[in-house]
């Protein structure tokens, strides 16, 4: 797109225009793959909190071990290509890539050593001690090996079949991070020729986690493994011959997508056929039990055409994510967090019609400790309505399952202007979204897939509405939902946003422009309150920075506070070091990964950085410039990354009633900076360390602050945080 079609936004006094380009990330940062593996790292030390329900711990096992996938199948992926390439990303020499490979690759080694050690010394015996137990084959009573016996013969043999490799049986197909089976054979096959070696699948109709007989009887919930359970019995598979060794093993691969976009004329089909090769990608990571025989892995690793530094090893079972599937089974509530009830905010009560309250003011949600329901209802309440003519509306993540996407269906056949904007590329939800589109345009709504090449990651929701004016007129009104989050019924519940309901015909507006440039690729008119990326977000950003930086040096109020998933633009932390340096006091809560470093004499020294880990996960973005005593607050749906800013549809909003944006600096911001029980902070050295309370103050969650605060109850009850001396740094 030219230059002169961007969008811009009118000058606002008082902020110098920035460069809006992007720049290779200067030496001195911090890693972002490194980064992201410090991140796991406090993941993992939640799953060692004693103060940790067990089952919650062992769900943070796994989550370390869904991380770990994505890390290889996209970060790890990416660079092993542009060394295939000879073109490292930023240029980056060939050298430092090959040598942040071989460092990925140590931190990874020693991460999935602890996640074992946490697994199988910490949180199985204690499990164990709680009557839940996964039952290792050697330690299998006689009662229960008959059991297995029987299960194999019944329910898994019928549905395995063996692969002896031969000229007419090469290697099967082995899907991305699925379970299989490597298996040596001594002796000669059935037609008298030498075939050592068979593969095996395991059925991915089967449970990995399957309960014994008298599941919670006594008070013992005892399961076992899929891969135990094919382990024991793989011998019955090869009537006539010896197995002299086997193995179970898991591939990792490239599971991105490539689309050229000078050959795709119609991007939901070209995705349809993309999408199963992401199964058979190339292939970045082998992982095996400790146990296995070296020749197995000398045999796997040529096949997959991988190295040895590609393998792991791992000291259990090798699709560790598959023990989810025991916590959803075990209902004994000690051992998981204990549920809580969503609230609704003062502005919104349970009795008044959400349209009705808009009407009168704006109103601030804060998943998940209020309700995402009042955001359906506004959908539902759309759909009914005779007097709403058009709903339109962006979807990164939905569900399979979704409320929401079903009121729009409802619109679409109720003969309603309905548009959707459905981003096809959200990554491993294409398949969803290409569901969700499809069931759209069979009941007449409009669909479209925002901007090749640039992924919408914006959150919004614009309703048109025939009203009466004041003398009796008719006119068209509009109310909007934008949101920090995704549209999604189970991370609303899940990780903290925000999300704002309002009427506000300014908003409202710039809401409109926003859809109006997605939908018809024609330049944008000026948005005169949102941030629009990839146009003028990170510009303004870094004017708002700079902003802050010139009344510093001038002795007025200054500093910044934002909270964001992750920071890696470059543009944006050299305006934060030049703040920094101007004596800008700057706190920052990235949950991920952050390529800033705090703290360093002469360039950080005024930034502090912190981690928030718990319960919930960390999602809202957050920003707070002080502005001369003049505070602006922002919500938006974007980080402060390249992707973000320049690669993504993404938006950014003030919260202009003065009340709630108090209670986003409030709930967003102030409470975590006081948290002593979830947080890191970050070091210049690049090093996270474990935030203490102080000597005999009791330790504060601010997650579970806030679940005291609004679950359950209204915000009217929250009030503004005192924050402790050496956190009021106002320049």
């Amino acid at each position: 797109m030219h230059a002169d079609r961007l969008p811009q936004l009118p000058p606002v006094p008082g902020i110098e225009p920035g460069p809006d380009t992007v720049v290779p990330p200067h030496p001195a940062h911090i890693n972002r793959e490194l980064s992201t593996l410090a991140f796991n790292r406090r993941v993992l030390a939640l799953a060692s909190d004693m103060r940790v329900p067990l089952l919650e711990r062992l769900r943070f096992l796994c989550i370390v071990g869904s991380n770990l996938d994505e890390f290889f199948e996209i970060r790890v992926a990416g660079l092993k290509e542009q060394l295939r390439e000879n073109a490292p990303g930023f240029g980056m020499p060939v050298q430092d890539a090959k040598a942040l490979l071989a460092q990925i690759g140590t931190e990874v080694r020693a991460l999935i050593a602890d996640q074992y050690r946490v697994l199988n010394d910490e949180v199985l015996p204690a499990l164990e001690r709680s009557g839940v137990r996964l039952i290792r084959r050697s330690a299998w009573t006689q009662a229960q090996r008959a059991w297995v016996a029987d299960y194999f013969a019944s329910e898994v043999r019928p549905l395995l079949t063996p692969i002896g490799l031969d000229p007419a049986h090469p290697f099967p197909q082995v899907v991305n991070k699925s379970l299989n089976f490597v298996v040596e054979l001594s002796g000669s096959d059935a037609f008298g020729r030498e075939t050592s070696i068979a593969i095996l699948r395991a059925p991915r109709v089967l449970p990995r986690v399957i309960r014994m007989p008298g599941h919670g009887d006594n008070g013992r919930h005892d399961f076992l493994l899929l891969s135990s359970i094919i382990h024991t019995h793989i011998a019955a598979l090869f009537p006539g011959r010896e197995v002299i060794a086997d193995s179970q093993f898991r591939v990792t691969r490239d599971a991105d997508l490539w689309i050229d976009e000078e050959e795709v004329k119609n991007l939901r089909q070209a995705l349809q056929g993309e999408l199963s090769h992401r199964h058979f990608g190339r292939a970045v990571r082998l992982e095996l039990p400790e146990g296995c025989p070296k020749q197995l892995a000398d045999f796997l690793l040529r096949h997959f055409e991988l190295a040895p530094d590609d393998l792991y090893h791992c000291n259990g079972p090798v699709n560790i994510m598959r023990l989810e599937a025991l916590i959803d089974q075990v209902d004994i509530g000690a051992l998981k967090y204990a549920p809580f009830r969503p609230g609704l905010p003062a502005r919104l009560p349970a009795t008044v019609d959400v349209l009705v309250a808009m009407r009168q003011r704006d109103i601030l949600l804060h998943h998940p400790y209020q309700s995402f329901e009042p955001v359906v209802e506004f959908i539902r309440k759309a759909a009914q309505d005779p007097d709403v003519l058009a709903i339109k509306q962006t979807v990164y993540r939905t569900g399979v399952n979704s409320a929401l996407m079903e009121a729009l269906v409802d619109a679409a056949r109720q003969g309603k202007e309905v548009t959707v904007v459905v981003e096809l590329m959200a990554r491993f939800d294409e398949e969803t979204n290409i569901d969700w589109a499809e069931r759209l345009e069979q009941a007449g709504a409009q669909v479209v897939y925002g901007i090749f090449g640039l992924k919408t990651h914006a959150k919004l929701v614009l309703i048109t509405r025939r009203e009466a004016d004041a003398r009796g007129r008719p006119r068209l009104v509009s109310y909007a939902h934008l949101g920090t989050g995704n549209y999604h019924p189970r991370t609303t519940r899940l990780y903290t946003d925000f999300g704002l309901l309002t009427a506000d015909p300014g908003i409202c507006a710039d809401v409109a422009e926003v859809f109006l440039h997605i939908t018809s690729l024609a330049r944008a008119n000026r948005l005169r309150h949102m941030l629009l990326a990839p146009f003028t977000m990170q510009s303004r950003v870094i004017a708002m920075i700079r902003r802050e930086a010139r009344h510093a040096r001038n002795g007025r109020p200054s500093g910044i506070r934002a909270k964001m998933n992750a920071l890696v633009d470059d543009g944006v932390i050299q305006a934060l070091y030049a703040a920094s340096r101007a004596g800008v006091p700057i706190d920052l809560i990235i949950r991920g990964a952050c390529a800033l470093r705090p703290g360093v004499p002469g360039l950080s020294e005024t930034i502090r950085v912190r981690s928030i880990l718990g319960r919930f996960l960390e999602h809202h973005r957050v920003w707070r410039f002080e502005n001369d005593g003049a505070p602006s607050v922002w919500l938006s749906s974007a980080d402060w990354m390249g992707r973000n800013l320049f690669k993504r549809i993404e938006v950014a909003f003030p919260v202009r009633d003065p009340e709630l944006a108090q209670r986003v600096v409030t709930e967003g911001l102030d409470i975590y900076l006081r948290d002593t029980e979830g947080a890191w902070e970050l070091g210049a050295d690049g090093t996270w360390t474990k935030v203490q309370a102080a000597h005999g103050a009791a330790s504060f969650s601010a997650q579970v602050d806030l679940m005291a605060r609004l679950s359950g109850g209204n915000d009217g009850e929250v009030q503004a945080v005192e924050l402790p001396p050496y956190l009021r740094r106002v320049h």
